[in-house]
Parts: C-alpha cells; sequence; structure tokens
C-alpha cells in the first residue's frame, strides 16, 4: 500500500476506544467508539495516531500507523454488508504491534500525544452526557398558519406582515406550514428523525384574543392536543410562552412601552401553567428579549464582511433612547413577573426559566488574559437583558451610559426581574464579536469580522462555531448556572431538491457538525448544558425574510405543504441517536 492510495483520515484518538465501523455497498457510513477489553494492559489516556482508510476489494481496511505488521493492514473491517463488523485487538496482536509503535516513532513516523486531560477527553469521546436532550424547535406564528380560525385573535406580526413592504418577498404568516391542522403528521416526523424533544411557542392572542380577560378554550385546546401527541411519541414538550406575538390590543393600548403588558403577560403565563404543568415540565417565558424589543422598537445595524445591515421586526417602532431603556425595562421585569406566576400556578418540579440570544465575546486567542477579556465583554453586551436578570442589577457601565435615559423602576423590580430561574437557555448562532484584553479600560477591545470573514447564507450570519463553547462556558463562569439549554442554534440555506428527491444541504451539515464540536468540549470539561434545540425542525416564515430563507432539517413545499427530510436530518438523527457526533 501507498500514500496515494489513502482515501481519508480519521482524527487521532484515545487507546481506551477503537472504532465500530458500519459500511454499505464498500462505503465508509459510521463509526464510533467502541472499548478496548480491560485486559490489554495498555495505559489508560494513551493516544493512537491518525488512521489511514485505504481501498480494499470489497470494503475498506483500517490501518493505524503503529499497527501495522510489514508494511500490511492488520485487519479488514469492513466489508459490503449493512452490518457491523468490529475489529478485536487480542492482548497478543498489540503486544505484537508495540514494538513497530516504537519504530514508526524512531522513523519520524508521526505520533498524536495529548496535550492535558482535557485534551484526552475532548479527543478520546464526542458523547454528550447522559440524559441530554437532542430537540427541535419552531415558533407559533412561523409554523402554524389558521390566523383567523377557532378564535384566535390578531398579533403584532399578523399587521406587519400584511403591512406593505416590510416582508421581503412579500409573503406572511396566514397559513404557513398549516401546523394547526397538520401538527399529528408533523409530530410523527420529528420522531422519524429523532427528535427527543420540542420546543415550540404557544400564540398569546390564540389563548387570549384580547391579551388580556377570558381565555379562549378552543385556542387551549389546540395546545392540549399537541402535547398528547408529543407524549404519546416520546418527545419530551418544552414551550415558550412569547415568541414576539404580541396581541394586537395590548399593541394598541401601549405595548411593551406600558407596565401594564407586563402584568398581562404575567397572568397570561400563570394560567397556561396551571393548565399544562401537569405534562410540561419546562417553560421558557420569553424568546430573544434583545431581538423582539432592539430590533422591533429600534432598529439595529449590524458590521458584516466591510458593510452594514440593518434588521427590524414587529412592531417595527423607532424608539428614542430613553424609551426604548424603559421597553428593555419592561420585557425583564415581565419575565420576572411570569416567573412568579409559574411557580404559584404550576405543578410541583416545574421548571421555567429564559431563552436569549446571548450576545457573544469570544477571545481571539484562547489565553487567560483574552479570556477573562472575552468574560468582561460578555457581561456588558448583555447588560440589559441576561445580566440584570442573573444578578439583580444593572452594571454601572450600562447605567452610565444611559445617564437621564435610563429606565424608571420601582422599588422591588429588580427583586422580581432576577427571581430564581432553574435554567439558562441561550440562544446562539454567531459570535457577536471577537475581543483582545485592551491594558485601558474597559479592559477589552473589539476585533472587527475582517471583510473576507466567511459568513453562511443570511447575510449576518458570520461564521464562528466556536461561539458555541464559549456562550455556554462564560455564561456558567459570570453567572454560576446550574442548568444550561441551547434554545436555538441553525443556519439559512440555500436549499434545493435534487434531481433524485433529495436535498442535499451540505453546508447546514459543515455547520451543525462543527458548532456541535464545540458545545462537546463544553459538556466534556463540565459545562451543565443539558440540551441542544435545533433551529428549524423544518423550513417556515422566516419573519422579514418571508419563506425566502430556509433553516429547516425537513424541507416544505408551501404549495403543497409536503415535507421532505434533508441530509442534515439524517445527520440530525444518527447524532441523537448515538448520543454523540455521526
Amino acid at each position: 500500500m501507498h500514500k496515494t492510495a489513502v482515501e481519508n483520515r480519521v482524527t487521532a484518538m484515545p487507546i481506551t476506544a477503537i472504532p465500530e465501523m458500519r459500511c454499505e455497498h464498500g462505503v465508509l457510513l459510521s463509526f464510533g467508539p467502541r472499548q478496548l477489553p480491560s485486559q490489554t494492559g495498555l495505559e489508560h489516556g494513551r493516544t493512537i495516531p491518525s488512521a489511514d482508510i485505504y481501498p480494499s476489494q470489497g470494503g475498506r481496511t483500517l490501518v493505524y500507523p503503529w499497527l501495522r505488521s510489514g508494511g500490511e493492514a492488520m485487519k479488514t473491517l469492513c466489508e459490503p454488508w449493512s452490518s457491523p463488523m468490529v475489529a478485536e485487538l487480542t492482548r497478543r496482536q498489540i503486544a505484537k504491534t508495540a514494538t513497530s509503535a516504537a519504530v514508526s516513532a524512531a522513523a519520524g513516523e508521526a505520533v498524536a500525544q495529548p496535550r492535558s486531560k482535557d485534551a484526552v477527553q475532548r479527543l478520546g469521546t464526542q458523547a454528550f452526557p447522559n440524559g441530554f436532550y437532542w430537540g427541535v424547535a419552531t415558533s407559533a406564528y412561523q409554523i402554524e398558519g389558521a390566523a383567523n380560525e377557532d378564535g384566535k385573535g390578531k398579533s403584532i406580526w399578523d399587521t406587519y406582515a400584511h403591512t406593505q413592504g416590510k416582508i421581503k418577498d412579500g409573503s406572511n404568516g396566514d397559513i404557513a406550514n398549516d401546523h394547526y391542522h397538520l401538527y399529528k403528521e408533523d409530530v410523527k416526523l420529528m420522531a422519524s428523525i429523532g427528535a427527543k424533544a420540542y420546543r415550540f411557542s404557544i400564540s398569546w392572542p390564540r389563548i387570549f384574543p384580547e391579551g388580556t380577560g377570558q381565555p379562549n378554550p378552543k385556542g387551549l385546546d389546540f395546545y392540549s392536543r399537541l402535547i398528547d401527541e408529543l407524549l404519546a411519541a416520546r418527545i419530551a414538550p418544552f414551550a415558550t410562552l412569547y415568541h414576539w406575538d404580541l396581541p394586537q390590543v395590548l399593541q394598541n393600548k401601549g405595548g411593551w412601552q406600558s407596565r401594564d403588558t407586563t402584568k398581562a403577560f404575567a397572568d397570561y403565563a400563570g394560567y397556561m401553567a396551571e393548565k399544562l404543568s401537569d405534562r410540561v415540565k419546562h417553560f421558557f417565558t420569553m424568546n430573544e428579549f434583545y431581538t423582539f424589543v432592539d430590533m422591533g422598537h429600534r432598529g439595529i445595524e449590524s458590521k458584516v464582511g466591510g458593510g452594514t445591515v440593518t434588521i427590524e421586526v414587529a412592531p417595527g417602532l423607532k424608539l428614542e433612547p430613553a424609551a426604548l431603556n424603559q421597553v428593555r425595562h419592561h420585557s425583564v421585569l415581565a419575565h420576572g413577573l411570569s416567573v412568579q406566576a409559574i411557580r404559584a400556578r404550576g405543578r410541583k418540579g416545574t421548571k421555567c426559566g429564559p431563552a436569549e440570544n446571548i450576545n457573544i465575546a469570544v477571545p481571539l486567542i484562547e489565553t487567560p488574559e483574552h479570556i477573562k477579556a472575552a468574560e468582561s465583554a460578555t457581561r456588558e453586551l448583555n447588560a440589559a437583558y441576561l445580566t440584570v436578570m442573573l444578578e439583580g442589577r444593572y452594571t454601572d457601565t450600562y447605567l452610565s451610559a444611559a445617564g437621564r435615559d435610563a429606565p424608571k423602576m420601582e422599588a422591588d423590580d429588580l427583586k422580581i426581574i432576577s427571581a430564581p430561574v432553574d435554567f439558562v437557555g441561550i440562544n446562539v448562532y454567531r459570535p457577536t464579536m471577537y475581543v483582545l484584553a485592551s491594558p485601558v479600560a474597559p479592559g477589552y477591545r473589539a476585533v472587527a469580522f475582517s471583510a473576507s470573514h466567511p459568513k453562511m447564507f443570511s447575510s449576518w450570519h458570520v461564521l464562528g462555531p466556536e461561539a458555541l463553547y464559549w456562550a455556554p462556558k462564560l455564561v456558567q463562569s459570570l453567572w454560576k448556572a446550574k442548568e444550561i439549554h441551547i434554545t436555538e442554534n441553525g443556519c439559512a440555506a440555500d436549499d434545493k431538491l435534487a434531481d433524485d428527491g433529495n436535498i442535499y444541504d451540505t453546508d447546514r451539515v459543515m455547520f451543525l457538525r462543527n458548532n456541535l464540536v464545540q458545545l462537546q468540549r463544553a459538556t466534556a470539561e463540565g459545562v451543565p448544558v443539558k440540551g441542544y434545540f435545533l433551529w428549524s425542525m423544518m423550513d417556515n416564515f422566516e419573519w422579514t425574510a418571508g419563506f425566502e430563507n430556509r433553516f429547516g432539517i425537513v424541507y416544505v413545499d408551501y404549495k403543497t405543504q409536503k415535507r421532505t427530510p434533508k441530509i442534515s436530518a439524517s445527520f440530525f438523527k444518527a447524532t441523537a441517536a448515538h448520543n454523540q457526533l455521526a
């Protein structure tokens, strides 16, 4: 065999495991860890070098450089058959080749060695913690449709999407994925792609058409039936109480600028906990404070690739700084009041917490001084939301910058806002910025994304998988969170049906794999991430982009409502099934 025959290379791994390989028709499909017999007598944690996979008649041959004898492959692991065949290395075989390993190393053949215990742990397994929730996520307005059925009231997104020029393709969510009528089929589809949990949102105006007052029994019945269907499919329901669809009636009365809206939200949250916590054990209070507040009440500009992208969402206001800061305060106050309401009216053991699109500062260089700088930057970047919710105070820097525009608050507001939560949900798509330590205040400096920095299909979506390591890592170090959920992570792609009827979203698989490598790095270091919810379960109405941006791992033909799992769904299923990267 010669190097020119090499077809693939398998990453180095500790000697505590060897690959268990599965092939079909001579093609390698997957491999995973298999424990070596303890009687081998080899030192735990020693690293096997990278392996070469060579073509062989009828299958593939795996060759570890130190498992060579006379230049021949030790064992053919794969044959053209669907059943897995496992390499059984006996003590005698390993002992026979131990000398070859030393010879190979002396001859200059690279032998990977771990730099630390953590390095061994990261290389040795791609497994996630036992009991890890592998979930998918959606939101009500984006998939339900049935905008005017069964007593549902109008939301601010019903209004906004019907405003000319607001949605890129001129579409709206009146029908969307028609999930309201197709939920049973969708739950079966979730089960078929391996989802163990489902994060969905409840439409506030479907429950309270006027925002307050008498609840709509047909609205409650829909979510009750959905939850029963999920439980029957052995899928854990995670409910989000607010994913941006504020009842239009309340918006007409001031919306989030009014303190009354915070009380109305708490009443709605308490009602849902009372009615559903017999089956739903996890409630997310609100989704992405930063998005619905800052983007919805002023709009933001994001610098990408040397240019600037302006982003706005419903209700599409342009508030002055003082008014915007007050809306920020009311949003976190509503969160705190809803936590109290869930505690008061939910069943014992009901858990709740926020789901925020955390602004994450990633150290450009991972050395202690730059990591400390990233931690400080992340705390300040989230001052208006996560920081005040988890610390019970606004940072001095935030209040100083606001000056006379700082939010007006009542005596107990900060205590309410920081009501203890059971978990912290974070939506992670990209780094907000890279940072380096600085000798001058505030101790860090932002490093702009270069014009050539790679990005995904969406113009705002710069590529930075390490954000999925640093986001939960810093939530743990800053706020001592005992339970963290990745409530959204995913990407849009230019998905097209191939001639064979499949969707080969290779860019999404690349994105997910590289992000999950970083998440597993975090869990291997003890960061208490308990679940991962991929955004999204299926293509849907993507807010101001309409139906043009497809985030799902299931393709949706909006004309026929046909659902077709993409290749990324196969990746997700394999990963969830084995609780490790596929």
